[in-house]
């Protein structure tokens, strides 16, 4: 019994320890986000433009009668605009309650890492600016930096407001 209680013990210790991201890329680099917070991936579907939206907000997507923003990561990282085709992909992810749609290049892999190895992001000048990096994880050689989507629209909660809607 004792071994029992001790190996349970250490399994709700290791799960509670490890972090699972879906990694994916934007211009060659590789973010990740919580697999716990994406509801679905999806392919490129062309969105509605919305009038004086922010420039990394290529518009809204009906996603089975639920309007999606959808939030182009490269302008979002100031790499300037995606040209979506077909290959593109959408994960649609929940941020406080909003569901929003994260256009990117392609999904890469599902990340699991213990928490103690993700790794802060260096200090620099531009850091106020990037509130929404978590983290930095290095995987089999790879560098991912994990993104804090609840922090991805701070400079404009407008946007989480209409996805709520």
């Amino acid at each position: 019994m004792a071994e029992t209680a001790t190996s349970d013990a250490f399994a709700a210790q290791t799960a509670e320890s490890a972090r699972q991201f879906i990694s994916f890329t934007v211009g060659g680099e590789e973010y990740g986000v919580d697999i716990m917070a994406i509801r679905e991936i999806k392919g490129w579907t062309p969105a509605t433009l919305l009038p004086e939206a922010p420039d990394y907000v290529r518009g809204v997507i009906d996603l089975r009668g639920v309007i999606v923003p959808i939030i182009d990561m490269r302008t979002r990282f100031h790499g300037g605009t995606t040209e979506a085709t077909p290959r593109h992909v959408i994960l649609v992810v929940a941020i406080d309650g909003a569901m929003v749609g994260l256009l990117a290049d392609a999904v890469v892999d599902i990340v699991t890492v213990a928490a103690t190895d993700i790794q802060p992001i260096p200090e620099m000048d531009h850091r106020q600016h990037c509130s929404f990096l978590a983290g930095i994880v290095s995987v089999e050689g790879r560098m991912v930096v994990v993104l804090d989507l609840h922090h991805l629209l701070d400079n404009d909660p407008a946007i989480l407001a209409q996805a709520q809607a």
